[in-house]
């Protein structure tokens, strides 16, 4: 640019900010008109040593030089924040800015001219030297207004540059990357103000102590923020303290006022008014029933707005307004407790099992097995999203039924209306057997009308919501069996794992089918080993996992698997802190789990297989015609089947896609087809900062640019531990 910042000091950086953390570079190159344009791509790199992501080729060198910016992009313990490293070079045209402007031995605007002379002259231009007076007055005018518009043009270039950062990374007003751009930009006015007659020459500035200065401003801000956490959890710490020793048996406050799991569509704040969704922003008082009212309040705008654009005519303009009001409506929640647990996590053994429901028959049931055989019934909390179809202002449809074969043999399907969907909350809590959990609050539930469910990454987001501070936390779908003990044997199989506490144990559990005989459990566990880039036209090559080899089943401790099963993991609930679930995945299908799967590991959690099984799951193929959301959504565009759907997981799969590395889903390609708004608070939501997004791919051998997994040793092997 006009200035120059010299080269940077590792001693000056953040404390929470290593020179090997991540990096942005994006080069500028100058057009044919002489205005800076954006001619190249953002390369991201792990650290000095490490292959970029993507790559673009180098710009050639030419007479009207090139301007570089490199942001570093620095990730502090609860702080979401981008700031930044610059150095920005150029040379306006040719030698004249740099042994000009920026060079004052040559003599500010006077040297601009000599350049500009010399110039002239190796083009055969007559010598500055052999004009008329007035002609070369006329000459230096017409030089100096090139180089203030010049000037102006670059400038008009950089504000938008500068633009783009902040809004791609969400940057606060006065952060340091603002700081300085806008100060080197105070220094372009002041030249062209120069070169006009207009004052003098700008003096020199310090920007690297400017920026210096900011960041370390930016380091006392943190060390206050998080200072103010410490405090905050001690106090909550001592709070929950205090109330366990005065009884046992009585729940933590953030427990009340009891959310009341029947009947269906109780609103929270018809019970409690909507201060419970104040004070649960307000970092004040937040409790699960505050937490409901937030999310059923969601669900009310997003009835309103899928009724308003049933007739929608392209699937973009209902993603923008889906991110509109998760923006609103629920990143308010997310942004109040983001890097800390909204409540304190119990160390009483406690497990919360989230549970995702669509129009499931088997919810009831498997509620009822998993307390009927759990060692501690008494410390298990349910977190149900129950997606069902209620009959109200619709009628209920089946799924495709299989009715037969015609004469060649090929099946004979159809859809047909049906009585509402049986809630298995109220099987559950009317069973006096189990009715206690259901009055004790042990048994959370959210009910979602079938119009407005959009797959199952809405829905466990919505389930990892109704957590309220228990140990460990669960993940599983609604149609499961368990054997005995269940609960206590995960407990311990997770604490022998070496990785504890940052340890996960996943598995695809063994199959059953109704009428099965009791579920005793004990077979090997599944090892989460493969993968493969999916063919199938509406995945778009999503990356899907599958199992691998199995261990002897002597081994004393469980070993390392690659991915994360969506269908069932187990893990401390300091997970929901570290990895929190993705609101901005709607009519999402595939996908999910290489996403949990790098961003758990990337946040320095190891993934494990449970040596034995201890649940069953009922897989259910296409020919038991149950209802799929996909084709609910069908329904409510009016446009029956699944292809409106697939429309909308064509953009909202980028937004994995993107985070996983694909080259077609770089940002360039996300902003030229449109679809910028999948990138919102993408940051919040992609990988973590403990280990990098190359190493994750050279752990698990996924080749990005062949589009091959390769075979990964260690995990089949069984012999990381």
């Amino acid at each position: 640019f006009f200035f120059r910042l010299a080269p940077w000091r590792t001693t000056a950086l953040p404390k929470y900010l290593s020179p090997s953390q991540s990096a942005i570079e994006f080069t500028m190159s100058d057009t044919e008109s002489g205005t800076k344009g954006n001619k190249g791509d953002f390369v991201l790199s792990s650290s000095s040593s490490s292959k970029p992501r993507r790559k673009r080729p180098a710009a050639s060198s030419s007479n009207d030089g090139g301007a570089k910016i490199i942001v570093a992009l620095i990730a502090g313990a609860g702080a979401a924040f981008l700031l930044a490293l610059i150095m920005l070079m150029s040379r306006l045209e040719a030698e004249e800015m740099s042994n000009g402007l920026l060079n004052s031995n040559v003599g500010g605007a006077k040297g601009v001219d000599d350049q500009i002379y010399l110039e002239e002259a190796a083009q055969g231009r007559a010598p500055f030297g052999m004009l008329q007076q007035k002609d070369k007055q006329s000459l230096m005018k017409d030089r100096r207004e090139k180089i203030v518009s010049h000037i102006h043009q670059m400038k008009s270039v950089y504000d938008r540059k500068l633009d783009k950062f902040t809004r791609m990374f969400d940057l606060p007003p006065g952060n340091p990357l603002d700081l300085i751009v806008h100060k080197g930009e105070d220094q372009l006015e002041g030249m062209a103000g120069a070169l006009n007659g207009k004052g003098k020459m700008p003096k020199h500035m310090d920007l690297q102590k400017d920026f210096s200065d900011a960041i370390h401003r930016d380091n006392e801000k943190y060390n206050e923020k998080m200072g103010r956490k410490e405090k905050r959890a001690k106090r909550e710490r001592n709070e929950v303290g205090s109330h366990n020793e005065a009884s046992k048996d009585e729940k933590p406050p953030h427990l009340f006022p009891l959310f009341p799991p029947m009947p269906p569509h109780t609103m929270a704040v018809d019970l409690f008014g909507e201060e419970i969704i104040t004070n649960t922003l307000s970092h004040d008082k937040p409790t699960v029933a505050g937490i409901v009212a937030i999310l059923q309040r969601f669900l009310t705008k997003l009835h309103e707005m899928l009724v308003e654009n049933k007739n929608a005519k392209t699937p973009e303009e209902v993603i923008e307004k889906y991110f509109a009001l998760v923006t609103k409506f629920l990143a308010p929640l997310e942004d109040a407790y983001r890097d800390r647990s909204i409540f304190p996590i119990r160390e009483d053994g406690s497990i919360f099992m989230s549970l995702g429901a669509y129009r499931d028959h088997l919810l009831g049931e498997t509620l009822r097995q998993a307390f009927k055989t759990a060692a501690n019934p008494d410390k298990l909390f349910v977190g149900a999203v129950v997606q069902n179809c209620f009959g109200i202002g619709v009628t209920c449809r089946t799924g495709v039924e299989v009715k037969g074969k015609d004469k060649n043999g090929n099946p004979l399907t159809q859809i047909s209306d049906r009585p509402p969907d049986v809630n298995g909350i109220e099987q559950f809590c009317a069973d006096p057997d189990y009715t206690k959990y259901c009055e004790s609050g042990q048994i959370r539930a959210l009910y979602v009308n079938e119009t407005e469910s959009n797959g199952p990454t809405t829905a466990r987001y919505f389930a990892s919501k109704l957590w309220g501070g228990e140990t460990y936390f669960l993940q599983a779908d609604a149609h499961l069996r368990f054997a005995q003990d269940w609960d206590r044997l995960y407990h311990e199989e997770v604490q022998l794992a070496k990785g504890y506490p940052k340890a996960i144990l996943s598995a695809y559990p063994p199959g059953f089918s109704e009428g099965d005989p009791k579920y005793q459990g004990g077979s090997k566990g599944t090892r989460l080993c493969t993968c493969s880039f999916s063919d199938s036209d509406v995945e778009h090559k999503i990356l899907r996992i599958n199992t691998g080899n199995m261990c002897h089943g002597e081994e004393d401790a469980p070993s390392q698997i690659a991915y994360i099963a969506a269908g069932f993991f187990f893990a401390r609930a300091e997970f929901l802190i570290d990895v929190p679930f993705d609101p901005y995945l709607p009519w999402c299908f595939m996908g999910e789990e290489i996403a949990l799967s790098l961003r758990a590991w990337t946040h320095g959690w190891d993934i494990y297989a449970p040596r034995k099984n201890l649940i069953a799951h009922q897989y259910r193929p296409g020919r038991m015609g149950l209802p799929k959301f996909w084709e609910n959504t069908g329904r409510v565009f009016g446009r029956p089947g699944p292809g409106f759907n697939t429309q909308l997981q064509t953009i909202t799969i980028q937004r994995i896609k993107h985070m996983v590395g694909y080259k077609e889903s770089s940002t360039e390609w996300l902003e030229g087809k449109g679809y910028q708004v999948i990138l919102t608070d993408f940051e919040q939501y992609g990988p973590g900062d403990i280990r990098t997004m190359p190493d994750f791919l050279k752990h698990t051998n996924i080749n990005l640019d062949t589009e091959k997994c390769g075979h990964i040793g260690w995990c089949n092997d069984c012999t990381l531990k």
